[in-house]
């Protein structure tokens, strides 16, 4: 979630920064003999791609395969809404051949420091607006209708996550045609990771009492994965300014889930909050504090360092936490589904 309650004071640095980084940062994109940074197989062909949270970073790279470089600027396991990006931000942006953004007002900060710093020419691709219309735009807790913000977190409905693999197909095949059939293929075979998650998480979901099919998350981050799944979410502790909730709030919160017999709540990684135990122990419930929405497993480079395994995780936890079997998750392939450039060429 990230930058979404940076204060118009940092905005404005950000910017500002950008814009006095953006000669040099230029000057990098365009000089010397055209090959990319050292990097893990980048080469003068390479297509950068500069990103924001390491979900939409995994997806990138499914559709991309070995063709793109890509850069998400959060870094993993840090608390996105309070991220200060580094200057040399402005010089990944300049140099990127594609920018690539969850939109729907998360990255405000970050899209003016796009704007400033990208070349002509370059595209940003807001996957949230391409991906759903206003009038399916969910308001909640933590992202209240009268905010003006709906919430952005489509990604943790994994079909949605496919649509956003979808565009960004289309996003790389605009700017590299000759290559159009690679990422139609490394799309399909997302796709299909996609379809066998679904049927999973369906599989998994079916074993959780009907009545046990309730969420309270720290932050509202499941609100279009939830209907897709049949399950109800009764409330988020995390209000929309980020605090903590107020007792008043607190004891909502408390009476809810005692009405709803949840037999669980659930924290997040990145968000640890005291006031998680103190609702559980009043409610009766269990406090498990291990969902992630932009914080995907292990470490860059690990098998485990994906989207799928994110939410195989996520559904894993949630399913076990609620009285249901998870073992349909069991064995499921969470690596990178995309094909070899060289293995598709010669096929």
């Amino acid at each position: 979630m990230p930058f979404h309650a940076t204060t118009g004071a940092l905005r404005r640095l950000l910017l500002v920064t950008g814009l006095l980084l953006l000669p040099a940062a230029l000057a990098a994109a365009c000089g010397g003999d055209g090959a990319g940074p050292e990097g893990d197989g980048e080469t003068a062909s390479t297509i950068r791609v500069v990103t924001t949270v390491s979900p939409i970073r995994s997806i990138i790279e499914n559709v991309g395969g070995d063709r793109v470089s890509v850069t998400a600027i959060v870094p993993e396991g840090t608390n996105s809404h309070t991220f200060e990006p580094a200057p040399s931000v402005a010089q990944d942006i300049a140099r990127a051949d594609l920018l690539v953004a969850n939109g729907l007002n998360l990255e405000l900060p970050a899209l003016e420091l796009a704007e400033a710093n990208r070349r002509d020419g370059v595209e940003i691709v807001l996957l949230g607006e391409a991906t759903v219309t206003p009038d399916e735009y969910v308001y909640d807790f933590s992202f209240p209708r009268d905010g003006g913000d709906p919430n952005p977190h489509l990604w943790t409905d994994p079909i949605l996550a496919g649509e956003y693999a979808a565009h960004v197909r289309d996003a790389l095949s605009r700017l590299d045609p000759e290559n159009a059939a690679y990422y139609a293929s490394n799309t399909a075979a997302f796709s299909a990771r996609i379809e066998a998650l679904d049927a999973a998480i369906r599989a998994a979901v079916a074993t959780v009492p009907e009545g046990q099919r309730v969420l309270l998350t720290y932050h509202d981050s499941f609100p279009y994965f939830a209907p897709r799944y049949g399950f109800t979410i009764i409330g988020a502790i995390q209000p929309s300014d980020f605090s903590e909730p107020s007792p008043r709030e607190v004891a909502e919160l408390i009476t809810q889930i005692r009405a709803a017999g949840a037999p669980a709540i659930f924290g997040s990684e990145v968000f640890p909050s005291e006031v998680l135990d103190t609702i559980a122990d009043e409610a009766g419930a269990v406090q498990v504090a291990t969902l992630r929405d932009d914080d995907l497993p292990g470490d860059r480079g690990d098998p485990e360092n994906t989207y799928l395994a994110m939410m195989v995780e996520n559904v894993r936890t949630i399913v076990t936490s609620l009285g249901g079997d998870a073992s349909a998750l069991d064995g499921f392939d969470v690596s990178y589904s995309w094909i070899p450039f060289e293995e598709h060429a010669g096929g």
